[in-house]
């Protein structure tokens, strides 16, 4: 079902649907990146965090890049708290290795780390473990109304 809404949420937005197999699983960065044959830094690497309040929210990233503790903090101004692995699939509608900022079960806000700006393309997971699409960091941005921030190191 994650797939199908991912592939939905293109087509409703008057696109073709750009989500594709890949021949092995891809649900880390590196098994991605080998699946697909590219740099780590290719991946768009999507992590889903919760406020205080436990409002949810997505935080796509570069695949080789990690949150810094200090930038978060004073972005989001709390400590960096993850979804547990159990609330992931529940509150986004996407397995842990298949999220991605398209297709959402919940409504949320979702934010770009500049990581990514310097890309053409990257490929973000499609809703599951064996799926990805290619699109630019731009495009993420204006489908999802997504907002820059500078939270990560690599």
């Amino acid at each position: 079902m994650s797939v199908e809404s991912v592939k939905k949420f293109f087509i409703e937005n008057g696109l073709k649907d750009p989500v594709f197999e890949l021949n092995e699983n891809g649900a880390t960065v590196d098994l991605a990146a080998k699946t697909l044959g590219v740099n780590p830094e290719f991946i768009a690497k999507t992590l889903a965090f919760k406020l205080k309040d436990n409002t949810p929210f997505l935080i796509v990233t570069r695949g080789n890049a990690k949150i810094d503790n200090k930038k978060y903090k004073e972005f989001f101004k709390t400590k960096a708290k993850m979804l547990e692995h159990d609330e992931v699939e529940e509150i986004t509608g996407h397995p842990v290795g298949g999220v991605c900022p398209f297709g959402l079960k919940t409504s949320m806000n979702i934010y770009l780390d500049i990581s990514l700006k310097n890309f053409e393309y990257v490929y973000p997971a499609a809703g599951s473990q064996t799926t990805a699409l290619k699109i630019s960091p731009n495009d993420i941005e204006n489908l999802t109304n997504a907002i820059w921030i500078d939270v990560c190191k690599f």
